[in-house]
């Protein structure tokens, strides 16, 4: 049974928590960074991408940078920007998203510290591999600043004993309440009841298991970084806090999925009438649909953005399977499509092939194949049940396969380490 337990939390006081919550480092390129930086001086960035306190020349993986993010951790500290609290406690932190194209929404996990033994022993499941190279990063950022700023997102599956206690939380006064740029209001709620805790302690004691719903790579960083602090450790007790990671639990019934758009750079040598030609070959029907953007309303589907003309593509029977991994969509799209039709063998790899969150909309297809590629494919959503049926089989999904909203904020909860 996965083991969480409650920290003493490093955090922003509340009149500038709203300054200083941002999104995760990696929605981010260093570009993008900087302008946020400077847009917002108190943003975690600084400490996440301490690369935006140096020139351009510096590369993103100096050591130097690392260095600067835990000097600019400890001073925020040291001067009463953050907090730190005196008890151990859970948090509870609601996020509602509302835009234009997406009615309002809630989501309402439980901030605690997740155990690296439950991450081994499987008790925590993913759906992703991971990359050594980009794992690097996180693990040179959690050990040099001693600290993990960016909360992990975890599945759990609904249980209605933690949804009472959520609930009751809920009715107090908030610690945090506020409304990001982006239009997500976030609300957090202190536990620090010792009989909560412990109700709340046991009632994931009676889940099988947690999953891993974005952070693959900052996960298995935080792990990697408990481990080598167990070698330098040989007398550890479990007890220390090198063992756990930040994590925020949020139960399966409350989350949506985006879908993972996806934009091809070429058309691998043929002509439009050829490549629509090999498209039908390959065991999809095509609908010409125009001006008119297309959102698959069903599983099988497919809309597809070519040279100013928006196509429904349906994936004959015989794509079809119930096979937890080749029978979803960005599958039946990667084996059927992507690899046999256009050559992108290895999307992990391939620099001709991008994705694109579906919070960004149709409109950035059109414009993504308008200026730097050649075709998009707009896809119907992987569903939260297919995602638990995959790592329940201990399989592992293909790339960018989910595209969760609203994203946690990094800043607001920060677990040191020891």
């Amino acid at each position: 049974m996965p083991k969480i337990t409650p920290f003493r939390s490093i955090r922003p006081t509340p009149g500038l928590a709203p300054r200083i919550a941002a999104l995760p480092y990696d929605v981010y390129n260093r570009r993008e960074a900087l302008a946020e930086v400077a847009r917002e001086p108190y943003s975690f960035l600084r400490i996440d991408r301490a690369e935006t306190q140096f020139p351009g020349h510096v590369d993103t993986y100096d050591p130097r940078v690392y260095s600067r993010a835990r000097e600019l951790l400890d001073s925020l500290i040291l001067e009463g920007t953050f907090v730190i609290e005196e008890t151990p406690s859970y948090y509870i932190y609601e996020l509602t998203m509302e835009t234009p194209s997406h009615k309002a929404r809630s989501q309402t996990g439980i901030v605690a510290c997740s155990s690296i033994d439950d991450y081994l022993d499987g008790h925590i499941k993913k759906h992703e591999n991971t990359r050594e190279e980009k794992e690097l990063d996180r693990i040179r950022h959690v050990d040099v600043t001693n600290a993990h700023t960016g909360p992990i997102f975890l599945i759990y599956r609904s249980q209605e004993e933690i949804s009472r206690l959520v609930a009751a939380a809920k009715a107090q006064e908030p610690l945090y309440h506020f409304t990001s740029p982006d239009n997500i209001t976030h609300r957090v709620w202190r536990v620090s009841d010792p009989g909560t805790l412990s109700r709340l302690e046991e009632a994931f004691g009676q889940i099988p298991c947690t999953y891993i719903a974005d952070g693959h790579h900052r996960c298995a960083s935080a792990v990697k970084v408990g481990l080598k602090r167990r070698q330098e450790h040989p007398g550890y007790t479990g007890r220390e806090e090198f063992n756990r990671f930040l994590s925020v639990l949020f139960p399966d019934d409350q989350l949506t999925i985006m879908p993972y758009n996806r934009v091809a750079r070429d058309l691998n040598g043929m002509g439009e009438e050829e490549f629509l030609g090999a498209v039908k070959k390959a065991g999809f029907s095509i609908e010409k649909k125009g001006t008119k953007r297309v959102s698959p309303g069903k599983k099988g589907t497919f809309g597809m953005y070519l040279s100013g003309c928006w196509y429904l593509l349906t994936a004959r029977e015989g794509l079809r399977c119930a096979h937890p991994v080749k029978g979803l969509d960005v599958s039946i799209l990667q084996d059927h499509l992507l690899e046999p039709v256009l050559g992108i063998k290895d999307p992990r790899t391939d620099n001709r092939i991008d994705f694109v969150g579906g919070i960004r909309g149709l409109g950035e297809l059109e414009r993504r194949a308008a200026e730097d590629m050649a075709i998009a494919f707009s896809m119907y959503p992987t569903s939260i049940s297919e995602l638990l049926g995959v790592a329940d089989e201990g399989l592992l999904m293909p790339p960018k396969s989910t595209w969760f909203e609203p994203k946690l904020r990094s800043g607001l909860f920060i677990h040191r380490l020891s």
